[in-house]
């Protein structure tokens, strides 16, 4: 019996990763600017790799993300959350969301939603899906969106049901979607 392995991210791609200042947010304005951009497309390029939605921070410190090995040097907790709202900022295309949980105050959240894909582009592509494969008209469970066996080949298959009901919620401000049902059982209709 042969075991099934996956490829490795391959951190060789982005240039950065292997350069021992890379893990220091600079002073000076112009190269903290480039260098947070460099790690936004880095932190994208990984969670999307691995299909990561969520990103939550102690994990990532620890995590190969912000922990090269090789050169023995990781990101600071307070450099990777100055990163990472710069990500959720406009400047940084607010590609990240931070979740307020419960009894978190605010400004110390420790997850967030990584969106290499932004909600507006993950309806577009869900609709895209449905247009393609004729389902317009058709009622269709949110579960079935996510895990159903014809969205298998899909990027959107597996993603949580939270990102998906706010993706859906796009198509619905645009009149291409209504959604109806209870929590848990949620349906879709396509127009």
């Amino acid at each position: 019996m042969t075991a099934i392995t996956t490829p490795a991210f391959n951190f060789a791609s982005h240039e950065h990763y292997s350069f021992p200042a890379f893990y220091t947010l600079q002073p000076n304005p112009i190269t903290r600017s480039s260098q947070l951009q460099s790690w936004s497309s880095l932190i994208l390029s990984y969670c999307r790799f691995h299909r990561l939605y969520v990103l939550t921070l102690a994990d990532a410190l620890d995590s190969p993300l912000f922990h090269n090995t090789a050169l023995r040097k990781r990101l600071k907790e307070q450099d990777a959350r100055t990163l990472l709202s710069w990500m959720a900022s406009k400047e940084g295309g607010e590609r990240i969301q931070w979740i307020r949980d419960k009894g978190v105050a605010e400004g110390r959240e420790g997850r967030c939603w990584v969106y290499w894909r932004r909600p507006e582009e993950w309806g577009q592509l869900v609709g895209e899906w449905v247009e393609e494969t004729g389902q317009k008209g058709t009622v269709l469970t949110l579960y079935e969106l996510v895990e159903g066996d014809v969205t298998r080949n899909q990027e959107f298959h597996g993603m949580p049901m939270e990102l998906l009901q706010k993706s859906l919620q796009v198509l619905v401000k645009k009149g291409k979607a209504q959604i109806f049902g209870q929590e848990g059982q949620e349906g879709v209709k396509f127009f």
